[in-house]
């Protein structure tokens, strides 16, 4: 299977950070979208401190009027979504949107927590397969790596064998999601069986708060993956919403690595017919069974499973009222009152509107890293 890299960033969005989605963070981001999140962590905020023309703070609600008539989409330069992204905003959209305003700023006990599960992940993933290391240098090369190790892993799939880290691409509501399956197995009875691993600081089971978000994550996972493999995802689509320059001439290293694998093929565009023909013609079954499973970071223990339903109708209606934040229709939403709980580990509590309730905050309050106790 192989890695791409050469300056690409790792998306550390985090979302009720006791418990991590760790998976996503392994998947890179490609190298425009890279690019432009450096841009905007340069871009003056509300934790910048920045003046007026009479040298005097701008309030946050001054400073969010003049972001109001872009979309949040448009606003943080985003052309896709992470299915992370949605999942975090199941826990606390504000917290969500406060993330990306501020992409620059990571808690070190949120980054240690984000290391450790990352280990793990890639612990899991060398269990089965041994990683290739592919150096890229356009967006072009980097979903290249992403179709190749779909490629890679359908005939494997199609034998009734067990795979780790699958990529998941779709449009849902408009907009496209991406994402990374941690695991797909048969069990005996020969159904598909999608198994999240969920890492955990301490040796207890999540609240059900924590639980729904996962559940929600995995749901949005076979959402995906289901479309794929029934032929409803088009490379139309994906490259309407990523930009990508199917006619573009692959990069050398990638061309080697994807004649090793014994494809022969010149472009992106070569690829993305060779995928989309595997995905439809493979006769790959939905996914039938849904796992999460916690373990303990520290000793690897496993402490318990849960099995999710899932409700197709739920799902989308979640999608809906998610997707109308991103695509400007509404404002960001705090957590409700019996869920306020949540504030004490959030890194943007002193900054947060919804928290302080008065919408209006001087633009001179900045995120501090919570004092370890």
């Amino acid at each position: 299977m192989a890695d791409a890299t050469e300056e690409e960033t790792v998306s550390a969005e985090a979302s009720g950070f006791s418990d991590l989605s760790d998976s996503e963070f392994l998947e890179f981001l490609d190298l425009e979208d890279a690019q432009e999140s450096n841009a905007l962590v340069n871009m003056p905020g509300p934790s910048s401190e920045s003046l007026g023309k009479d040298d005097k703070p701008i309030s946050l609600q001054n400073w969010k009027r003049g972001l109001d008539i872009l979309s949040p989409m448009e606003r943080f330069q985003l052309k896709y979504l992470y299915v992370t992204d949605l999942a975090s905003q199941n826990w606390c959209e504000l917290q969500t949107a406060y993330g990306k305003e501020f992409p620059g700023f990571l808690a070190p006990e949120k980054a240690a927590v984000l290391d450790t599960g990352a280990s793990i992940h890639l612990a899991r993933e060398l269990e089965l397969h041994d990683l290739v290391t592919v150096p890229v240098t356009t967006k072009e090369d980097a979903w290249a790596i992403k179709f190749l190790n779909i490629l890679s892993m359908i005939p494997t799939l199609q034998s009734e064998g067990h795979i780790r880290e699958f990529p998941v691409f779709g449009e849902v509501e408009g907009v496209l999601l991406v994402g990374v399956i941690d695991e797909l197995h048969y069990t005996a009875k020969g159904e598909l069986e999608l198994a999240e691993l969920k890492t955990r600081r301490h040796p207890v089971l999540p609240l059900n708060t924590q639980k729904k978000k996962d559940c929600f994550q995995v749901s949005l996972y076979k959402y995906i993956f289901d479309a794929m493999v029934q032929g409803k995802v088009t490379p139309a689509s994906l490259i309407h919403h990523t930009k990508l320059c199917p006619e573009k001439p692959l990069g050398p290293s990638v061309l080697r690595h994807a004649q090793q694998g014994g494809f022969s093929v010149k472009s992106l565009g070569d690829l993305m017919e060779l995928v989309f023909l595997s995905l439809t013609l493979s006769d790959l079954p939905v996914i039938d069974i849904l796992k999460i499973e916690y373990i303990h970071q520290e000793t690897a223990t496993v402490l318990g499973t849960e099995i999710v339903a899932f409700e197709e109708k739920e799902v989308r209606g979640k999608v809906q009222h998610y997707m109308a934040y991103w695509m400007g229709h509404r404002e960001p939403q705090g957590v409700d009152v019996e869920e306020a709980w949540k504030c004490r580990t959030c890194t943007y509590a002193d900054i947060c509107e919804w928290r302080k309730g008065s919408g209006v905050l001087s633009s001179t309050v900045a995120p501090q890293a919570k004092k370890a106790k």
